[in-house]
């Protein structure tokens, strides 16, 4: 079968206008959060740069880990008001953080002392004879630790109400139960993204945490549209 060979010019991708409007959305939310955080993190990010073995310091470490947590709240809350305007401004994640900072700091301290002690405990006990009954336990605590953290910072944004933190400290860990396995992908998701960060933290700070913490927060509405009603009925 022969046939004469298709002359013309190359295809090329058409692209709306509403889905080029859609990327940008997105690539500004990213880059605001982006920048946020890193303006936010900024002493933790440069001791980390500048200490070779940063857990041979958890005192010191745990201290500049404490602003981490109001960062996020700030950043789950500026997503959340994004949903109406997608390409809220900068000042608006700056006002989130005002807003959210002070009752962030409340909820994120306690899981960061859980953390330290639960970390800290797992490095002692690693090569005794309780180690292998407790470590795992301990490890288990870490984690339940760091998933309520996270899920605490995005319930405040979530309800975003002055007397939220109350309910927060029961309706997180609840959501986080409830639905384990998307608070588990969401530690999933940014255990990768620090680890990214580590291997190219130019690149990394650049791309990766606002698009980790969009799915993040994404995630988050479900846990607490499914189980918010029932935590509230209990509590």
């Amino acid at each position: 079968m022969s046939g004469a060979p298709v002359t013309g010019r190359p295809s090329r991708l058409n692209v709306g206008y509403g889905s080029w409007d859609l990327i940008w959305s997105f690539v500004h939310r990213v880059l605001v959060v982006n920048v946020g955080l890193v303006a936010a993190n900024l002493p933790l990010l440069a001791a980390l740069q500048l200490v070779h073995q940063p857990w041979r310091y958890p005192v010191f470490f745990g201290i500049l880990a404490l602003g981490t947590g109001p960062s996020l709240a700030a950043v789950f809350g500026y997503l959340r008001r994004s949903d109406g305007d997608e390409r809220a401004p900068v000042a608006e994640l700056v006002r989130a953080y005002r807003r959210l900072a002070g009752r962030a700091l409340l909820l994120w301290a306690p899981c960061v002392l859980l953390m330290a002690v639960a970390a800290t405990d797992v490095y002692v006990l690693r090569d005794s004879a309780l180690g292998l009954v407790l470590v795992p336990l301990l490890v288990v605590a870490v984690l339940v630790a760091a998933g309520s953290g996270v899920a605490a910072m995005a319930y405040l944004a979530y309800e975003d109400a002055p007397r939220a933190w109350r309910r927060t400290l029961l309706a997180a860990p609840y959501a986080l139960v409830r639905r384990w396995p998307l608070g588990l992908m969401n530690l999933g998701l940014l255990a990768v993204a620090l680890v990214m960060v580590n291997q190219a933290p130019l690149l990394g700070l650049a791309v990766v945490p606002g698009c980790v913490l969009f799915v993040v927060w994404r995630n988050s509405c479900v846990m607490f549209e499914s189980t918010a009603p029932a935590a509230t009925a209990e509590m």
